[in-house]
């Protein structure tokens, strides 16, 4: 066997092993120092309210579920003469209009209404300037068209500007019916991990991709950006990198009581074109170029790896068989034999460290679950990887051919069961 072959093989397992470990260190980031969990979580007493708030409710094709959020966020904990809700649609989507129309009746506000735009293209970060160019009030936050979110959000947020004199504070967001399909445990545990622990080291560092909801703006800090990127297909990753450029601190803060709860797509077909725009946003992101305006070399380096992980994810599904079957069915030398495997003994502990999180999940939600649920977690671990590494694949590949239209998720109300 060639030197170059067992060269190319160390430093293959080196890097996926590398990542691997760098991957587990984020996902306990939190458990790890009891400090950071207590940082990571929302003030525990709550100051009267003083900040008046617009949200922002892009919707389109969302005739099934936009009713209830517009009840859900107006019936929040927060003086009403200091809330402002807008429903975005495009003007052709009567439907959701319709439905958000009879929801605006019911409440009887004139701080509740529907603003719609005509003109291309017909996405969220659209809809999201068309609806900050026609609010007024001092704090704009976001949510989806299906969240159901928590009746103490505003007053959270509220205190946390008063107290801590941010700019930017962004809340959890939690997939809920982790039972539905074979892989919304996974999908549920994502979520869970990157708002419970990944974030808060990304604060840290002072490079993050934010969520897209329940993240608070001082409104003089977007007007200042220009508001969202509507041709790119991860707005909120991606505005959340320029203001990082800028130096501005990010507070998040998660915490099972507040987070904002929302439903897994409802099809494997749904999950890995929604997958797939993350990704290719994620790769847009990176070809602009804007993460090398970050002032540290170590945030630098943090969003080449995170705005490249598309890539490496891509790559991953295609390597990993090759190196097995090297490993299993060519004649290597035992010490680069042995470590051809470490890459697997890896992606083990991530799946037992899953079946962890399952178990923390469920407690944190007050969720019954079972001995069936962990050994079907730890039993499909591996094909969400692949429908994982499917997704960055094309997304890879729409972005080489330069198709960037908005692929849409479809909502049907399920975490709401």
């Amino acid at each position: 066997m060639s030197t170059f072959i067992i060269y190319a093989i160390v430093v293959i397992s080196v890097i996926l092993t590398l990542q691997a470990l760098f991957s587990i260190q984020l996902m306990l980031y939190t458990w790890e120092d009891t400090e950071r969990g207590v940082r990571s979580m929302p003030p525990k007493h709550l100051a009267p309210p003083r900040f008046s708030f617009t949200v922002l409710l892009p919707a389109r094709a969302e005739e099934k579920v936009i009713y209830d959020t517009i009840h859900k966020v107006w019936n929040a904990d927060y003086l009403h003469g200091l809330l402002e809700i807008l429903v975005i649609c495009h003007v052709s989507d009567e439907a959701t209009i319709r439905e958000a129309e009879r929801a605006i009746k019911d409440i009887g506000s004139r701080t509740v209404r529907v603003v719609t735009f005509s003109d291309p293209p017909i996405n969220k970060p659209h809809g999201l300037n068309v609806g900050l160019a026609n609010s007024h009030n001092e704090i704009v936050t976001i949510f989806d068209a299906e969240d159901d979110v928590s009746p103490d959000i505003f007053r959270v947020v509220n205190t946390i500007f008063i107290a801590e004199g941010v700019n930017i504070v962004q809340g959890g967001v939690q997939l809920m019916n982790f039972r539905d399909h074979w892989f919304s445990s996974h999908n549920c545990l994502e979520y869970f991990f990157w708002f419970k622990s990944r974030l808060h080291f990304q604060a840290a560092m002072r490079m993050i991709p934010l969520g897209g909801n329940t993240v608070f703006f001082k409104r003089n800090l977007l007007d200042m950006v220009g508001g969202w990127n509507q041709l790119c297909l991860t707005e909120d990753a991606e505005i959340g990198l320029r203001l990082s450029t800028l130096g501005e601190p990010i507070r998040v803060f998660y915490d099972a009581r507040i987070a904002t709860r929302e439903e897994t797509p409802d099809s494997i077909e749904q999950f890995i074109k929604q997958r797939t725009r993350w990704h290719q946003g994620f790769l847009q992101i990176l070809r602009s170029g804007v993460w090398r305006k970050l002032p540290g070399r170590k945030q630098r380096l943090l969003a080449f790896y995170a705005f490249a992980y598309p890539w490496f994810q891509g790559f991953s599904l295609l390597l990993i068989p090759i190196m097995l079957g090297i490993g299993i069915f060519m004649k290597l030398p035992v010490l680069v034999a042995l470590l051809s495997f470490i890459p697997l003994y890896t992606l083990v502990f991530q799946a037992l460290l899953s079946a962890y999180g399952i178990i923390a999940f469920a407690r944190d939600y007050h969720l019954k679950y079972s001995l069936w649920d962990i050994i079907k977690l730890l039993l499909t671990f591996i094909p969400y990887q692949f429908l994982q590494g499917v997704s960055a694949l094309r997304a890879t590949w729409r972005e080489i051919i330069g198709r960037s239209n908005w692929e849409k998720t479809a909502h049907v109300g399920a975490h709401r069961g």
